[in-house]
C-alpha cells in the first residue's frame, strides 16, 4: 500500500491488499507518504489516495484521536506546562466527506482549481452520535467545530449537530468556528473534552494538538465504522529518517492499545500497554523528538531500544 504499491503495481491500494483488509477483524497500520510525491504535486497517482480509498471501501467514517498527555512529557511541548497539565481531549474527525472526496477541477489553462466541500446529512448524523455517546462516558461536554459563518457545508453540519444534541440533553454542547478553535486549543486546551469536526478541520486541529502531547510521535488514532477498525499513528512515514533508528515508536504502540480496546474489547490489556508506555517515560527514556534536556535523568534511545523498554515494562 502507498509508495511501494505504486512502484510495484501502479496502484496505491491494490485489489489484493483491499481484499486482505476486508477479511480482517482489525488493521494495525504503519504510516503512508513519500518525499517524491511531496516535492512533485503534479503526480496523478499518490500514496495518500490508497489511504482515502481504504477508509471509503471499509466504511471507516470516524477517526478517533485521543490527545493523551503524559505528565513526564510536560516539558517536551513548546506550550507552558501549567497550560497543559490536566488536558485530556478526544477528537472525532469525520473521514468520508469534505473536500478530500468532493469533485476536483482544474481549468484548461491550469491557472485555477477547485475542490468541492460536500457533506450529506447522514454523514454528520452518524459521527455526531458516536461523539455524543463518547461524551456521555467522559465529562459530558462536546464541542462541534465548523465554519458556519462562511461555508454552506458547515451550516448543514451545525444544523445536524443541533438536531442530534436534542437526543443528548445530558451533554453540554458548544459550537465553535475553526479559527477560534485553533486558537483556543493552544490558549486553553483543558476547556475541551470531546471535539467533533469535519475531515479537513479535523486533520489540521489534531496535528496542532500534537504539541499538547509533546510530539506527533506520541499520538495514536483509530478509524472506525460499523465493522473493521483501522489503527495508525497520526504521523507520516518520515522518509528523511528512515532506517536511522530515530523514529518514535510510541504512537504505534499506543495505536495497538486502541486496537485492543475498541476492536476486541480488551480494556485491561489496553490499559497495560498504556501503563507500560507511562512507566517507560517515568524512567526517563526518550526518543529524540521528545527529549527536553530539562533533566539529567533523560536517556535518549533509538526506535528499537525504546520499544524494548516498553516491552520490559509490560506486566
Amino acid at each position: 500500500m502507498g509508495h511501494v504499491a505504486i512502484e510495484a503495481t501502479g496502484n496505491p491500494l491494490p485489489d489484493e491488499t483491499l481484499e486482505k483488509a476486508r477479511k480482517s477483524d482489525a488493521i494495525l497500520f504503519g504510516a503512508i507518504g513519500h518525499a517524491k510525491y511531496d516535492n512533485d504535486p503534479t503526480l496523478k497517482v499518490r500514496p495518500e489516495q490508497g489511504l482515502l480509498k481504504i477508509r471509503k471501501e471499509l466504511g471507516l467514517y470516524a477517526n478517533l484521536r485521543p490527545i493523551k498527555l503524559f505528565d513526564d512529557l510536560l516539558q517536551a511541548s513548546s506550550i507552558k506546562p501549567e497550560i497543559l497539565q490536566g488536558a485530556d481531549i478526544l477528537f472525532f474527525r469525520e473521514l468520508t466527506g469534505d473536500v478530500y472526496f468532493g469533485e476536483k477541477k482544474r481549468s484548461e489553462d491550469r491557472t485555477s482549481a477547485s475542490d468541492l466541500m460536500i457533506y450529506h446529512k447522514y454523514e454528520v448524523e452518524r459521527i455526531a452520535r458516536m461523539a455524543y455517546e463518547a461524551a456521555r462516558t467522559r465529562k459530558k461536554r462536546l464541542c462541534s467545530v465548523d465554519k458556519a459563518n462562511v461555508l454552506e457545508a458547515s451550516r448543514l453540519w451545525r444544523e445536524v449537530v443541533q438536531e442530534i444534541a436534542k437526543e443528548y440533553p445530558d451533554v453540554e454542547t458548544e459550537h465553535m468556528f475553526i479559527d477560534n478553535a485553533a486558537m483556543q486549543l493552544i490558549k486553553d486546551p483543558k476547556r475541551f473534552d470531546v471535539v467533533v469536526t469535519g475531515n479537513l478541520f479535523g486533520d489540521i486541529l489534531t496535528d496542532e494538538a500534537s504539541q499538547i502531547a509533546g510530539s506527533m510521535g506520541m499520538l495514536a488514532s483509530a478509524s472506525v465504522g460499523d465493522a473493521i477498525g483501522f489503527y495508525e499513528p497520526i504521523h507520516g512515514s518520515a522518509h528523511d529518517i528512515a532506517g536511522k533508528g530515530l523514529a518514535n515508536p510510541l504512537a504505534s504502540i499506543l495505536s495497538a492499545a486502541l486496537l485492543l480496546d475498541i476492536s476486541f474489547g480488551l480494556k485491561d490489556e489496553s490499559q497495560r500497554v498504556i501503563k507500560a508506555v507511562d512507566a517507560t517515560l517515568r524512567q526517563g527514556y526518550r526518543t529524540m523528538d521528545i527529549a527536553t534536556k530539562h533533566t539529567a535523568n533523560e536517556f535518549i534511545l533509538g526506535t528499537d531500544a525504546m520499544g524494548a523498554k516498553v516491552l520490559d515494562n509490560l506486566n
